[in-house]
């Protein structure tokens, strides 16, 4: 049978909830052959898999590439792959528990305390902004910087520094590839810009070998279990992974906000930031490699398939979410959304996450109460990553 899914289609990337739907309504798994993947739709599946060590982000710490029915990637794709394979998010294993128990010192309780003055003042700042301009692109002028300074100031980068104005760029850049079946221009723009962003980290960390502060890079470079490049690495993933979220859930929420004509209560604002992260995904498909035979219902998937995990879909599962599972309701209580992930992949920042989207949120609440579309928005082509290319607003 014909699975209801496009990727690549406008129409499905603008609204893929009624092909989920179907997709939940019809099965547990579904092949899908244009990706060569598995899709899993369902909320106790996707959240199930996802805490399963059956499947993992990558396969290359038990197979070869031959050994698991892959081709290895392209030589020329060579320096993405070195960044990337480095990092937290696609290693297993030993090297996964040991980089995430060092990093994970950077995300504790009490520094993301501290930095709450800081998201706090940069928000207001950013909102302020906006409204002395009487609107603008809510996207480029107040969701971009505010994530990206704030992971800019705990991994050190000096403001003076003209690389920082790089940082939203080449994270774009590279995770293009995340993206379903990416083209070659597509790969191009993720190997210079990996190229790029190392080279220049690798200068920073020298200059803080030599001038150490009290910044994340400092606090690495001290540590002996983490080689050079699994602490440039690190630092790519927090910046990809740190702002991410937060962009695409500040625009996709408040475009919902908009649409739906209702505003969250300043005292359940919380609350209301736990279901815009559930009711519009800003990840919408994860990927899990099967590294052992896993049975969904009575379809049996064999080690070396893929299967995506998609989380729109989970997030929107009326079986665990009731019959309102598709109605935006910013005083839901039960919200155990998969947003973040689960295990042990678990997303480190989520803490952080929260704390910038709570502010935010905040901020133009109380600074621009009137905020108001300017324009229809227009969804960007990718899937996987989903957002906009802007929203134009009024106050």
């Amino acid at each position: 049978m014909d699975v209801p899914f496009a990727p690549w289609s406008p129409e499905f990337v603008a609204d893929p909830y009624p092909a989920y739907a179907e997709l939940r309504a019809t099965g547990r798994a579904h092949w899908y052959a244009p990706t060569r993947q598995w899709l899993i739709p369902h909320h106790a599946d996707v959240s199930a898999l996802l805490r399963d060590r059956r499947l993992g982000r990558t396969y290359t710490h038990r197979f070869t590439h031959e050994e698991f029915g892959r081709e290895a990637p392209p030589a020329a794709h060579e320096p993405f792959h070195t960044l990337n394979d480095h990092g937290l998010l696609d290693l297993e294993a030993a090297d996964h528990t040991r980089i995430r128990r060092l990093v994970s010192k950077a995300f504790t309780p009490r520094t993301v305390e501290n930095l709450a003055p800081t998201v706090e003042r940069l928000a207001g700042e950013l909102v302020g902004g906006l409204v002395a301009r009487g609107g603008g692109d809510l996207l480029a002028e107040v969701a971009e910087p505010l994530p990206v300074a704030v992971i800019a100031e705990m991994l050190g980068i000096p403001e003076e520094d003209e690389e920082r104005g790089r940082l939203r760029p080449w994270s774009a850049d590279i995770c293009g590839m995340f993206e379903l079946n990416p083209s070659e221009e597509t790969a191009r723009r993720a190997v210079r810009a990996s190229v790029e962003f190392s080279d220049y980290l690798r200068e920073l960390i020298e200059r803080r070998r030599k001038d150490p502060g009290d910044d994340l890079i400092s606090g690495l470079i001290g540590v002996e279990e983490l080689t050079e490049q699994e602490m440039i690495s690190t630092c790519v993933l927090l910046l990809n992974a740190g702002h991410e979220a937060t962009v695409n859930t500040t625009v996709n929420g408040w475009w919902t906000l908009l649409r739906e004509g209702v505003r969250p209560e300043p005292g359940k604002l919380s609350t209301a930031v736990e279901e815009l992260l559930r009711y519009d995904t800003p990840l919408q498909m994860f990927e899990r490699w099967v590294l052992d035979d896993i049975e969904i219902g009575d379809q049996v998937i064999p080690r070396g398939s893929e299967v995506a995990l998609l989380f729109g879909s989970a997030n929107r599962d009326p079986a665990r979410f009731g019959p309102t599972a598709d109605a935006l309701d910013l005083t839901r209580a039960d919200n155990p959304h998969i947003t973040f992930g689960a295990g042990i992949h678990y997303c480190l920042g989520a803490p952080l996450a929260r704390l910038e989207l709570t502010a935010v949120f905040g901020e133009l609440l109380r600074q621009a109460p009137g905020l108001r579309p300017a324009a229809e928005p227009r969804w960007k082509p990718g899937y996987v990553i989903r957002g906009f290319h802007e929203l134009l607003v009024e106050v």
